[in-house]
């Protein structure tokens, strides 16, 4: 059996790829053929890998099987700002068919496909798409991750109910400590235990280095 899961966030810059990175190698771990996906991308932040965007660059290197750059992220723009509009000024269309016949190539080589989406749910695609519409044509599951700070309960609530308003399954969410931990950050995960319904996967530590990461040792449940 095929699982695919859809990662978003409940706003910019909260750790989804961190969070991604963790999951595939905990599903390769479990014994699954993973991929990671990134079909749309913003910001080319690494020169030593032809100028692949950092993100596709963890998620390449989290998967087990073996991607090509065009595979793991079809669709990139050099500029860092919101897809959309860069689609715009460049004049090259973000089309959901290629999202998805990026999806079916990956689909045919692995049976754990974790994609990784851009910004919240509600990301832009075009001025008439969001990347919701096209979660909900593929039927992924989605995990919500939740940066622990000022204003995520408000956010983590809002992204969920929007989720199952259409009808799309969640399949958890993630807390991750994207500051030190201070006193108040296990109340802000007990009041998002009250009110998100979707599964509570785990917690992502603080982490000063974000590239000497050992995810045996991050307490992270894999979704279902």
């Amino acid at each position: 059996m095929i699982k695919k899961f859809f990662i978003t966030g409940t706003d910019t810059n909260v750790g989804k790829t961190i969070a991604s990175s963790i999951l595939l190698k905990k599903a390769t771990a479990a014994g699954y053929k993973t991929a990671g996906y990134k079909p749309v991308s913003s910001g080319y932040q690494n020169k030593k890998y032809n100028l692949l965007n950092n993100d596709a660059i963890i998620l390449k290197k989290s998967s087990s099987i073996i991607l090509s750059d065009q595979e793991i992220n079809p669709i990139a723009f050099f500029e860092n700002a919101p897809p959309h509009i860069l689609s715009r000024l460049k004049k090259k269309n973000i089309k959901k068919k290629e999202l998805s016949l990026g999806l079916r190539k990956i689909i045919s080589k692995s049976n754990w496909i974790l994609v990784e989406g851009a910004g919240g749910w509600y990301t832009p695609l075009s001025y008439k798409d969001t990347f919701s519409s096209w979660v909900k044509k593929e039927k992924l599951t989605v995990i919500i991750i939740v940066a622990i700070k000022l204003g995520c309960i408000n956010h983590a609530i809002l992204t969920e109910k929007a989720i199952i308003s259409e009808k799309i399954k969640c399949g958890g969410w993630i807390a991750n400590n994207i500051f030190p931990k201070d006193k108040y950050n296990i109340y802000y995960i007990q009041t998002l235990l009250n009110y998100i319904k979707s599964p509570f996967l785990g917690e992502i530590p603080y982490l000063n280095d974000k590239n000497k990461i050992n995810f045996k040792e991050i307490n992270i449940q894999l979704p279902k």
